[in-house]
């Protein structure tokens, strides 16, 4: 897979108008991210050798390069998850042709269900840690070690320092941020009433169908990881009702000016540490 990776780095490459050191994930429902960049170049997925294909709704299939409060930033707006077919190997190849760009600071947002009582339907809640709940693994297989590690070490997936700026992007701008331990699953289905209150007993606090992979395969190739997500419906006991992917996107789409902020002011802050 490493030549796959390399082809795929020499073509974006070429698209580069400078160093990239941020790159940023977006998920369900939050497409319309691109309103925030000053947008120079829009890749589509089947322009990029071995680019995997994104299939779900709501989940545009580019890579936007440009800049972001003025910092250039590289977005893959639209994911590959587990469910689409793909290994997870496959769903996170993108994380590593953003390791041979020189990505150092990776931003991961999904649309997810609150556990936790104290989420509202819209919240936006920080990933403190997380349960990688997949059959899969995508560190599973031989180790190249030019790519990282045998044993990468979990113990802070998401980092500190990159929470802590976040919080404080939160209070000067009212964003009642939450913070949390998220689960992730293989999908498609919603869970039942009884997974919602298993995820929850096990110490989870929202559980979707993403992110966790990503993180996984940041974390071995050394980024500094900061993920986010959208409570998009409930699934604390009594609260649980029939829900969709339409109406997931719509929740994210409602949120989606929050998460920009978040993500503008914390694109702001990274850079000017560096």
């Amino acid at each position: 897979m490493l030549d796959h990776i390399q082809t795929a780095t020499e073509y974006i490459k070429g698209y580069l108008p400078s160093s990239v050191r941020i790159a940023i994930v977006l998920g369900s429902g939050l497409g319309d991210f691109d309103q925030e960049m000053d947008v120079h170049t829009a890749l589509s997925y089947n322009e990029i050798p071995y680019f995997p294909q994104s299939t779900v709704e709501g989940h545009a299939g580019q890579l936007l390069i440009g800049k972001l409060s003025d910092v250039p930033v590289i977005v893959l707006k639209g994911r590959f998850h587990y469910y689409e077919g793909y290994a997870l190997k496959q769903a996170t190849f993108p994380i590593r042709v953003f390791q041979q760009l020189g990505i150092k600071n990776l931003l991961l947002s999904n649309a997810c269900g609150g556990l936790n009582p104290q989420q509202q339907i819209g919240d936006l809640m920080i990933l403190e840690d997380h349960m990688h709940l997949f059959a899969d693994n995508p560190l599973r297989g031989v180790n190249d070690a030019t790519l990282g590690p045998r044993f990468p070490d979990m113990s802070q997936p998401y980092n500190f320092k990159l929470i802590e700026l976040a919080e404080q992007i939160g209070q000067r701008h009212h964003l009642n941020l939450k913070k949390g331990v998220y689960a992730g699953t293989p999908g498609p289905n919603y869970e039942t009433k009884a997974e919602y209150k298993y995820f929850r007993f096990i110490g989870a606090d929202a559980v979707g169908m993403s992110t966790t992979p990503e993180t996984i395969v940041a974390v071995h190739a050394g980024m500094n990881v900061f993920g986010v997500s959208v409570i998009a419906d409930m699934g604390v006991e009594g609260m649980v009702v029939e829900i969709s992917h339409d109406e997931v996107q719509s929740v994210a789409q409602k949120s989606a000016p929050k998460l920009r902020c978040l993500f503008r002011e914390l694109v702001k802050s990274i850079a000017a540490q560096e």
